[in-house]
């Protein structure tokens, strides 16, 4: 099970809306970490830098992200969904993790149920448009909004900055 961490995490300290202490990424890949299927190298420095201190788990259906032009050379654990409720199939792939524990960053329609968990379990919510345009139902169950996945993994690397932007 992928639940058992070994990583120390990340914590935010953040007056008034919660403290988290973060141990696993779970991302989307097209429009959230992509633009037109494509990781930038900016993208790719800051995943190897998070792998460090989170399990990261990309939630796609984009078989190339395994290839190792693209993310297949990180350290971070590949899922492939089917091409049917997607949506579906990346809010159960939380159930092997403890949800108020959990990142997720999403831009579509099929984040929205994802976002929702984790966001009703106490984890951190980020909703991103990398150039593709982001889903207002991916909004609506986001704590923060990224104009970019560097921004959004930024967020994740400085995490005074976070805290910054969620504090009350």
């Amino acid at each position: 099970m992928f639940g058992h961490n070994t990583k120390k995490g990340l914590r935010f300290k953040i007056p008034g809306f919660g403290d988290r202490h973060i141990k696993v990424l779970l991302s989307d890949y097209d429009g959230t970490l992509s633009c037109g299927c494509d990781a930038s190298s900016e993208v790719k420095v800051r995943l190897a830098r998070l792998a460090e201190c989170l399990d990261i788990h990309i939630l796609t259906a984009d078989r190339k992200v395994e290839s190792d032009d693209n993310l297949g050379h990180l350290p971070v654990k590949i899922h492939i969904l089917s091409d049917k409720d997607q949506d579906v199939q990346k809010r159960d792939y939380l159930d092997a993790f403890e949800a108020e524990h959990v990142a997720v960053m999403g831009n579509g329609n099929n984040d929205r149920l994802l976002l929702e968990a984790v966001r009703t379990a106490g984890g951190l919510c980020i909703a991103v448009d990398n150039g593709e345009g982001c889903a207002v139902d991916a909004l609506l169950h986001a704590h923060v909004f990224a104009r970019s996945a560097e921004e959004a993994l930024d967020l994740l690397l400085n995490t005074d900055v976070c805290a910054t932007t969620l504090r009350y």
